[in-house]
């Protein structure tokens, strides 16, 4: 059995007087893709954040590979290094070429010499076939590939998760391809990923488990197939409908 690589147990997250994530627990393993789907405003983001520890829980813990990283004392900074997360928004810096922008975190955060993080660097470019426009900056970029470049980012830091936050959201239609064919190539490689999307074909595809998030809470999770034939709940069922409807539009 997969050994589990992220989990939290009864997670909250409350600003003030709106309560974002209520009482979530979930599991992911080793290899595993998890895709996280749901109504906008529901809370989505909030969770992605708290399970990178990008955000503190309000109550709850969460643990990468078995330790506890919500309890006092832990070295956060040590912990978010080997989490690979991509943004909904595009944060590259435009002052830096696409290898600048992947060299500066094995450079600052890793603390790699130059050499080896160039070489990391360019190998996290290949995989996700950027390496031809390593030169390029930002500005000189399609959004599809500033977003491939920003999953590049994450893959050099060697993560045991990527966790990306509708890295398409951002994205006119005919760039979404690009960057689910590069997640489609890191999944058959056994990348372990924890992805909010709402692009079905692609959660079809690739993920084991998808996850109906709605007013902070999971309402129902299993297998793609439950979702596309028959989901238990009617606010999934409602939900899926609209999906596949404006899916089917497009």
């Amino acid at each position: 059995m997969a050994d589990t690589v992220m989990e939290c147990r009864n997670l909250w997250k409350i600003y003030e007087k709106i309560t974002a994530v209520k009482d979530v627990s979930l599991e992911i393993k080793e290899g595993e893709i998890k895709l996280l789907f749901g109504p906008s405003g529901s809370g989505k983001s909030t969770l992605a954040r708290c399970l990178a520890l990008l955000t503190t829980p309000t109550k709850g813990d969460v643990f990468h590979r078995g330790e506890c990283l919500t309890r006092p004392g832990v070295n956060l900074n040590k912990a978010r290094a080997r989490i690979g997360f991509v943004f909904q928004h595009i944060w590259l810096f435009h002052h830096l070429t696409a290898l600048g922008n992947v060299e500066l975190g094995l450079r600052r955060v890793l603390k790699l010499p130059k050499k080896e993080a160039r070489e990391r660097a360019t190998k996290a470019l290949r995989e996700v076939k950027m390496e031809e426009w390593a030169n390029h900056y930002p500005a000189q970029l399609s959004g599809g590939q500033q977003q491939r470049v920003g999953i590049a980012r994450a893959l050099a830091m060697d993560p045991y998760i990527i966790i990306l936050d509708e890295p398409t959201s951002a994205l006119d239609p005919e760039l979404i391809g690009e960057v689910t064919d590069t997640l489609r190539a890191l999944a058959k490689k056994g990348t372990t990923m924890f992805i909010i999307s709402h692009e079905m074909q692609f959660a079809r595809e690739v993920a084991d488990e998808m996850i109906f998030f709605n007013q902070g809470m999971i309402v129902e999770e299993g297998p793609p197939e439950r979702f596309f034939t028959k989901p238990s709940s009617d606010r999934a069922k409602r939900f899926m409908e609209r999906l596949i409807k404006r899916t089917t539009k497009e």
